[in-house]
């Protein structure tokens, strides 16, 4: 959550936004080369969610979410990839009954690090790419006192698939599907059980004109949240990337 001629990230997916209907998610990002060779690669971005209520559809009813996001990515082999990054994100709360008004705080800050590794198979025509993510969670109230959810490990499986439209490249489909695990721990209570929580299914396409370095995605997802009783949020997303401005290395 891009002309996607590096290995690093192709489209800047929506974040989980909670109980509703429908959600909309707009991200901008650079994506800078660090080294000469293009082994290491910057990817710095800044998004913002809405979300309907449960009882309405409309994708950009009320704010959500905003976050800033830095990573960094590594070709270490010829098909092997990881990242390291960090994001800041102040969420929206809503009390999961009608008439759904803000909780008490309203907002919860929080700080998360992760870590991805990545298998890269590319031909001409196509790029396959599982990864396996592993993300370390931290919450706090607007004031940084303890919220009911204080911490969270969450591991994250990804399978995603990008086919060339034309033969330079300029027009792409990338789909993919995701399952995310964690286990929570709340205020003076143990950690949790380790347990499945939700699917994301996407589908974007992606355009990167031949003489502007920028990519834009359009894209859709389907957010399957729980597993007795499953529910989904369907997402509009769109996001814009611009390529080394600082220059190529």
């Amino acid at each position: 959550m891009v002309c996607i001629c590096w290995n690093g990230m192709t489209q800047i997916s929506p974040p989980g936004l909670g109980a509703a209907h429908s959600a909309s998610w707009f991200a901008a990002g650079i994506r800078q080369d660090v080294d000469s060779a293009g082994n290491w690669q910057s990817v710095s971005y800044v998004g913002f969610g809405r979300k309907s209520n449960p009882t309405n559809y409309s994708p950009f009813y009320k704010p959500e979410i905003f976050v800033v996001n830095q990573e960094f990515y590594h070709t270490f082999r010829k098909n092997w990839q990881y990242s390291v990054a960090l994001s800041y994100r102040r969420q929206d709360e809503y009390q999961d009954s009608y008439p759904f008004e803000r909780e008490n705080p309203g907002i919860v800050q929080e700080f998360r690090f992760y870590s991805r590794l990545s298998y890269v198979f590319k031909t001409p025509r196509i790029k396959f790419v599982p990864t396996i993510r592993q993300d370390v969670r931290t919450f706090f109230n607007p004031d940084f006192s303890t919220p009911d959810e204080v911490f969270q490990l969450r591991s994250r499986f990804r399978m995603q698939l990008t086919v060339n439209l034309t033969k330079t490249a300029n027009h792409k489909l990338i789909t993919s599907t995701e399952q995310l695990f964690a286990a929570s721990q709340e205020r003076n209570e143990k950690m949790g059980a380790f347990n499945y929580r939700e699917s994301r299914f996407c589908l974007y396409y992606s355009y990167s004109p031949s003489r502007i370095p920028v990519v834009i995605n359009l894209g859709y997802m389907n957010n399957l949240i729980g597993n007795q009783k499953p529910y989904s949020v369907h997402y509009l997303a769109v996001d814009v990337i611009i390529q080394n401005p600082f220059g190529s290395k």
